[in-house]
Protein backbone atom coordinates (compact mmCIF):
# COMPACT_ATOMS: atom_id res chain seq x y z
CA UNK A 1 0.00 0.00 0.00
CA UNK A 2 2.88 2.36 0.78
CA UNK A 3 4.22 1.88 -2.73
CA UNK A 4 0.84 2.83 -4.20
CA UNK A 5 0.73 6.02 -2.13
CA UNK A 6 4.20 6.87 -3.43
CA UNK A 7 2.98 6.43 -7.01
CA UNK A 8 -0.02 8.67 -6.34
CA UNK A 9 2.25 11.27 -4.78
CA UNK A 10 4.07 11.48 -8.11
CA UNK A 11 0.74 12.68 -9.52
CA UNK A 12 0.39 15.20 -6.70
CA UNK A 13 -2.22 13.11 -4.90
CA UNK A 14 -1.90 12.62 -1.15
CA UNK A 15 -4.22 11.15 1.47
CA UNK A 16 -6.29 9.28 -1.09
CA UNK A 17 -8.31 6.17 -0.28
CA UNK A 18 -6.97 3.17 -2.19
CA UNK A 19 -9.56 0.43 -2.61
CA UNK A 20 -8.71 -3.27 -3.11
CA UNK A 21 -7.25 -4.24 -6.47
CA UNK A 22 -9.91 -5.27 -8.98
CA UNK A 23 -9.76 -8.94 -9.91
CA UNK A 24 -9.98 -10.30 -13.43
CA UNK A 25 -7.78 -7.84 -15.30
CA UNK A 26 -4.44 -8.58 -16.96
CA UNK A 27 -3.03 -5.37 -15.45
CA UNK A 28 -3.21 -4.25 -11.81
CA UNK A 29 -6.24 -1.98 -11.39
CA UNK A 30 -6.81 0.03 -8.19
CA UNK A 31 -9.90 2.20 -7.65
CA UNK A 32 -8.92 5.46 -5.96
CA UNK A 33 -11.12 7.87 -4.03
CA UNK A 34 -9.69 11.40 -3.91
CA UNK A 35 -11.58 14.59 -2.95
CA UNK A 36 -14.91 13.11 -4.05
CA UNK A 37 -13.40 12.05 -7.38
CA UNK A 38 -13.26 8.41 -8.43
CA UNK A 39 -10.04 7.49 -10.17
CA UNK A 40 -8.40 4.34 -11.46
CA UNK A 41 -4.68 3.66 -11.12
CA UNK A 42 -3.38 1.04 -13.56
CA UNK A 43 0.00 -0.63 -13.24
CA UNK A 44 0.64 -2.27 -16.60
CA UNK A 45 2.17 -5.65 -17.21
CA UNK A 46 5.72 -5.61 -18.47
CA UNK A 47 5.40 -6.49 -22.14
CA UNK A 48 7.46 -5.60 -25.25
CA UNK A 49 6.50 -2.16 -26.52
CA UNK A 50 4.07 -1.51 -23.67
CA UNK A 51 5.17 2.11 -23.11
CA UNK A 52 4.35 3.12 -26.67
CA UNK A 53 1.06 1.22 -26.46
CA UNK A 54 0.10 3.15 -23.32
CA UNK A 55 1.01 6.44 -24.99
CA UNK A 56 -1.02 5.59 -28.07
CA UNK A 57 -3.96 4.36 -26.00
CA UNK A 58 -4.05 7.53 -23.92
CA UNK A 59 -3.81 9.80 -26.95
CA UNK A 60 -6.64 8.03 -28.76
CA UNK A 61 -8.92 7.78 -25.73
CA UNK A 62 -8.34 11.39 -24.64
CA UNK A 63 -9.18 12.57 -28.16
CA UNK A 64 -12.62 10.95 -27.77
CA UNK A 65 -13.33 12.01 -24.18
CA UNK A 66 -15.59 14.96 -25.00
CA UNK A 67 -17.91 12.83 -27.14
CA UNK A 68 -17.84 9.24 -25.88
CA UNK A 69 -17.68 7.44 -22.51
CA UNK A 70 -14.05 6.41 -22.84
CA UNK A 71 -11.59 5.97 -20.00
CA UNK A 72 -9.55 9.18 -20.16
CA UNK A 73 -6.48 10.21 -18.27
CA UNK A 74 -6.68 12.21 -15.05
CA UNK A 75 -3.08 13.21 -15.60
CA UNK A 76 -1.30 12.67 -18.94
CA UNK A 77 1.97 11.66 -17.31
CA UNK A 78 3.03 8.01 -17.39
CA UNK A 79 4.97 7.09 -14.26
CA UNK A 80 7.70 4.43 -14.36
CA UNK A 81 8.47 2.28 -11.33
CA UNK A 82 11.19 -0.27 -10.73
CA UNK A 83 10.18 -3.76 -9.62
CA UNK A 84 13.43 -5.66 -9.13
CA UNK A 85 15.12 -5.56 -12.53
CA UNK A 86 11.84 -4.87 -14.33
CA UNK A 87 10.51 -1.42 -15.19
CA UNK A 88 6.73 -1.09 -15.04
CA UNK A 89 4.54 1.81 -16.09
CA UNK A 90 1.54 3.39 -14.41
CA UNK A 91 -1.20 5.69 -15.64
CA UNK A 92 -3.99 7.43 -13.75
CA UNK A 93 -7.50 7.64 -15.17
CA UNK A 94 -10.94 8.84 -14.27
CA UNK A 95 -13.05 5.93 -13.07
CA UNK A 96 -16.01 4.93 -15.24
CA UNK A 97 -19.31 3.62 -13.85
CA UNK A 98 -21.05 0.48 -15.00
CA UNK A 99 -20.03 -3.15 -15.22
CA UNK A 100 -19.07 -5.79 -17.73
CA UNK A 101 -21.62 -8.49 -18.45
CA UNK A 102 -21.16 -12.05 -19.66
CA UNK A 103 -21.52 -12.63 -23.39
CA UNK A 104 -24.29 -15.14 -22.78
CA UNK A 105 -26.22 -12.39 -20.98
CA UNK A 106 -26.11 -10.08 -24.01
CA UNK A 107 -29.65 -9.43 -25.20
CA UNK A 108 -30.68 -8.29 -28.64
CA UNK A 109 -30.56 -4.71 -27.34
CA UNK A 110 -27.04 -5.12 -25.94
CA UNK A 111 -25.77 -6.40 -29.30
CA UNK A 112 -27.46 -3.57 -31.23
CA UNK A 113 -26.05 -1.01 -28.80
CA UNK A 114 -22.57 -2.52 -29.18
CA UNK A 115 -22.75 -2.26 -32.97
CA UNK A 116 -24.03 1.30 -32.84
CA UNK A 117 -21.28 2.37 -30.44
CA UNK A 118 -18.53 0.82 -32.58
CA UNK A 119 -19.91 2.67 -35.61
CA UNK A 120 -19.97 5.95 -33.68
CA UNK A 121 -16.46 5.29 -32.38
CA UNK A 122 -15.18 4.81 -35.92
CA UNK A 123 -16.87 8.02 -37.02
CA UNK A 124 -15.25 10.00 -34.20
CA UNK A 125 -11.82 8.53 -34.96
CA UNK A 126 -11.86 9.59 -38.60
CA UNK A 127 -9.16 12.13 -39.25
CA UNK A 128 -7.27 11.47 -36.02
CA UNK A 129 -3.62 11.57 -36.97
CA UNK A 130 -1.26 9.73 -34.61
CA UNK A 131 1.76 8.58 -36.58
CA UNK A 132 2.96 6.16 -33.88
CA UNK A 133 -0.04 3.86 -34.25
CA UNK A 134 0.98 0.42 -35.54
CA UNK A 135 -0.61 -0.77 -38.76
CA UNK A 136 -3.02 -3.58 -38.03
CA UNK A 137 -2.23 -5.45 -41.25
CA UNK A 138 1.46 -5.56 -40.27
CA UNK A 139 0.63 -6.79 -36.77
CA UNK A 140 -1.61 -9.51 -38.17
CA UNK A 141 1.10 -10.64 -40.57
CA UNK A 142 3.26 -11.41 -37.54
CA UNK A 143 0.33 -13.31 -36.04
CA UNK A 144 -0.10 -15.33 -39.23
CA UNK A 145 3.62 -16.13 -39.28
CA UNK A 146 3.47 -17.45 -35.70
CA UNK A 147 0.36 -19.50 -36.43
CA UNK A 148 1.87 -20.96 -39.60
CA UNK A 149 5.00 -22.00 -37.74
CA UNK A 150 2.92 -23.68 -35.06
CA UNK A 151 0.49 -25.52 -37.32
CA UNK A 152 3.23 -26.64 -39.73
CA UNK A 153 5.21 -28.22 -36.90
CA UNK A 154 5.12 -31.99 -37.41
CA UNK A 155 4.75 -32.67 -33.71
CA UNK A 156 1.78 -30.32 -33.48
CA UNK A 157 0.23 -31.79 -36.59
CA UNK A 158 0.53 -35.31 -35.15
CA UNK A 159 -0.86 -34.28 -31.76
CA UNK A 160 -3.84 -32.46 -33.27
CA UNK A 161 -4.65 -35.51 -35.35
CA UNK A 162 -4.24 -38.08 -32.56
CA UNK A 163 -5.72 -36.13 -29.64
CA UNK A 164 -8.34 -33.89 -31.26
CA UNK A 165 -8.87 -35.60 -34.62
CA UNK A 166 -8.48 -32.36 -36.55
CA UNK A 167 -6.14 -30.90 -39.11
CA UNK A 168 -5.64 -27.30 -40.18
CA UNK A 169 -6.18 -26.57 -43.87
CA UNK A 170 -2.75 -25.14 -44.67
CA UNK A 171 -3.71 -23.45 -47.92
CA UNK A 172 -6.28 -21.36 -46.07
CA UNK A 173 -3.51 -20.06 -43.79
CA UNK A 174 -1.47 -19.20 -46.88
CA UNK A 175 -4.37 -17.05 -48.11
CA UNK A 176 -4.36 -14.85 -44.99
CA UNK A 177 -1.34 -12.75 -45.98
CA UNK A 178 -2.82 -12.16 -49.42
CA UNK A 179 -6.03 -10.72 -47.95
CA UNK A 180 -4.00 -8.57 -45.53
CA UNK A 181 -2.00 -7.18 -48.45
CA UNK A 182 -5.20 -6.25 -50.25
CA UNK A 183 -6.82 -4.73 -47.15
CA UNK A 184 -3.76 -2.57 -46.47
CA UNK A 185 -4.53 -0.41 -49.51
CA UNK A 186 -8.29 -0.08 -49.08
CA UNK A 187 -9.49 3.53 -48.84
CA UNK A 188 -10.81 4.75 -45.49
CA UNK A 189 -7.87 3.73 -43.27
CA UNK A 190 -8.05 5.25 -39.78
CA UNK A 191 -7.43 4.73 -36.06
CA UNK A 192 -9.19 1.66 -34.61
CA UNK A 193 -9.82 0.22 -31.13
CA UNK A 194 -9.03 -3.45 -31.97
CA UNK A 195 -10.15 -4.82 -28.60
CA UNK A 196 -13.81 -3.82 -28.59
CA UNK A 197 -14.96 -6.89 -26.69
CA UNK A 198 -16.90 -7.84 -23.57
CA UNK A 199 -14.24 -7.16 -20.95
CA UNK A 200 -13.67 -3.64 -22.27
CA UNK A 201 -17.29 -2.49 -22.45
CA UNK A 202 -19.18 -1.29 -19.37
CA UNK A 203 -22.97 -1.25 -19.27
CA UNK A 204 -25.65 0.21 -17.05
CA UNK A 205 -28.69 -1.74 -18.17
CA UNK A 206 -28.42 -1.59 -21.95
CA UNK A 207 -26.57 1.74 -22.02
CA UNK A 208 -22.82 1.72 -22.59
CA UNK A 209 -21.17 3.74 -19.81
CA UNK A 210 -17.55 2.93 -20.50
CA UNK A 211 -15.13 1.94 -23.26
CA UNK A 212 -11.83 0.73 -21.83
CA UNK A 213 -8.38 -0.47 -22.84
CA UNK A 214 -7.18 1.15 -26.04
CA UNK A 215 -3.79 -0.57 -25.70
CA UNK A 216 -4.34 -2.52 -28.94
CA UNK A 217 -5.33 0.57 -30.89
CA UNK A 218 -3.97 0.48 -34.43
CA UNK A 219 -4.35 1.97 -37.89
CA UNK A 220 -6.32 0.23 -40.62
CA UNK A 221 -9.70 -0.23 -42.26
CA UNK A 222 -12.73 -0.25 -39.89
CA UNK A 223 -13.58 -3.73 -41.17
CA UNK A 224 -10.80 -5.12 -38.95
CA UNK A 225 -12.50 -3.80 -35.82
CA UNK A 226 -15.89 -5.09 -36.95
CA UNK A 227 -14.50 -8.56 -37.69
CA UNK A 228 -12.69 -8.74 -34.35
CA UNK A 229 -15.82 -7.96 -32.34
CA UNK A 230 -18.02 -10.16 -34.51
CA UNK A 231 -15.68 -13.12 -33.95
CA UNK A 232 -16.28 -12.89 -30.20
CA UNK A 233 -20.02 -12.37 -30.56
CA UNK A 234 -20.51 -15.37 -32.82
CA UNK A 235 -18.65 -17.71 -30.48
CA UNK A 236 -19.78 -16.43 -27.11
CA UNK A 237 -23.39 -15.30 -27.57
CA UNK A 238 -24.49 -18.91 -27.42
CA UNK A 239 -28.20 -18.18 -27.00
CA UNK A 240 -28.37 -16.27 -30.28
CA UNK A 241 -28.13 -17.81 -33.73
CA UNK A 242 -25.42 -16.67 -36.13
CA UNK A 243 -28.06 -14.96 -38.27
CA UNK A 244 -29.43 -13.08 -35.26
CA UNK A 245 -26.01 -11.92 -34.09
CA UNK A 246 -25.10 -10.66 -37.57
CA UNK A 247 -28.42 -8.86 -37.99
CA UNK A 248 -28.38 -7.19 -34.55
CA UNK A 249 -24.70 -6.21 -34.59
CA UNK A 250 -24.14 -5.29 -38.24
CA UNK A 251 -27.47 -4.11 -39.58
CA UNK A 252 -29.59 -2.94 -36.66
CA UNK A 253 -26.56 -1.76 -34.69
CA UNK A 254 -23.60 -0.62 -36.75
CA UNK A 255 -25.51 0.58 -39.82
CA UNK A 256 -28.61 2.05 -38.17
CA UNK A 257 -27.50 3.32 -34.75
CA UNK A 258 -24.12 4.83 -35.56
CA UNK A 259 -22.72 7.33 -38.04
CA UNK A 260 -20.91 4.85 -40.28
CA UNK A 261 -22.24 2.35 -42.79
CA UNK A 262 -20.58 -1.01 -43.25
CA UNK A 263 -19.89 -1.70 -46.91
CA UNK A 264 -19.46 -5.44 -47.46
CA UNK A 265 -16.51 -5.16 -49.80
CA UNK A 266 -15.37 -7.93 -52.11
CA UNK A 267 -11.78 -8.44 -53.22
CA UNK A 268 -11.01 -11.03 -55.89
CA UNK A 269 -14.51 -12.41 -55.36
CA UNK A 270 -14.09 -12.84 -51.60
CA UNK A 271 -15.97 -11.00 -48.88
CA UNK A 272 -13.43 -8.95 -46.93
CA UNK A 273 -15.37 -9.21 -43.68
CA UNK A 274 -15.55 -13.00 -43.88
CA UNK A 275 -11.85 -13.36 -44.68
CA UNK A 276 -10.84 -11.15 -41.74
CA UNK A 277 -13.29 -13.04 -39.53
CA UNK A 278 -11.49 -16.25 -40.51
CA UNK A 279 -8.15 -14.81 -39.38
CA UNK A 280 -9.50 -13.85 -35.96
CA UNK A 281 -11.32 -17.15 -35.46
CA UNK A 282 -8.20 -19.16 -36.31
CA UNK A 283 -6.11 -16.94 -34.04
CA UNK A 284 -8.48 -17.56 -31.12
CA UNK A 285 -8.33 -21.30 -31.87
CA UNK A 286 -4.54 -21.14 -31.96
CA UNK A 287 -4.47 -19.42 -28.54
CA UNK A 288 -6.68 -22.16 -27.07
CA UNK A 289 -4.22 -24.76 -28.34
CA UNK A 290 -1.10 -22.91 -27.21
CA UNK A 291 -2.27 -22.23 -23.65
CA UNK A 292 -4.21 -25.37 -22.68
CA UNK A 293 -3.48 -29.10 -22.57
CA UNK A 294 -5.15 -30.66 -25.59
CA UNK A 295 -6.82 -33.24 -23.34
CA UNK A 296 -8.74 -30.51 -21.48
CA UNK A 297 -10.15 -28.72 -24.49
CA UNK A 298 -13.20 -30.91 -25.07
CA UNK A 299 -14.64 -29.56 -21.80
CA UNK A 300 -14.07 -25.94 -22.88
CA UNK A 301 -17.31 -24.72 -24.41
CA UNK A 302 -15.69 -21.76 -26.15
CA UNK A 303 -13.09 -24.00 -27.77
CA UNK A 304 -15.76 -26.44 -28.96
CA UNK A 305 -17.87 -23.64 -30.45
CA UNK A 306 -14.81 -22.16 -32.16
CA UNK A 307 -13.92 -25.56 -33.61
CA UNK A 308 -17.46 -25.97 -34.93
CA UNK A 309 -17.28 -22.61 -36.70
CA UNK A 310 -13.89 -23.44 -38.24
CA UNK A 311 -15.15 -26.81 -39.45
CA UNK A 312 -18.19 -25.17 -41.03
CA UNK A 313 -16.00 -22.55 -42.71
CA UNK A 314 -13.54 -25.13 -44.08
CA UNK A 315 -10.55 -23.86 -42.10
CA UNK A 316 -10.01 -27.18 -40.32
CA UNK A 317 -11.01 -30.71 -41.21
CA UNK A 318 -12.03 -33.58 -38.92
CA UNK A 319 -10.53 -37.08 -39.10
Amino acid sequence: MEALHKILAMYGINNADILPMQIGYRNQNYPIRYKNINLNLIIYKNEPGILMRIKNANKVADSLANDLPVRRTYDPRIVSIQSGTVTKYCSLYYYLPGKTIAWEAYTMEHIKTLGGMLSTLHHKLQGLNINTLPKIDSELRHVVTRMSGYFNDKGVETALNSKLSIRIVSKRLDEFNAILDLCSVLPGQQALHMDFVRGNILFDGTTITGILDFEKTAFGHPMYDVARTLAFLLIDCKYKSEAQVRKYFLQSGYNKRGYMKLELLKINGKQVLEELLNIFLVHDFYKFLRHNPYESLESNEHFVRTRTFLLERGLITAH
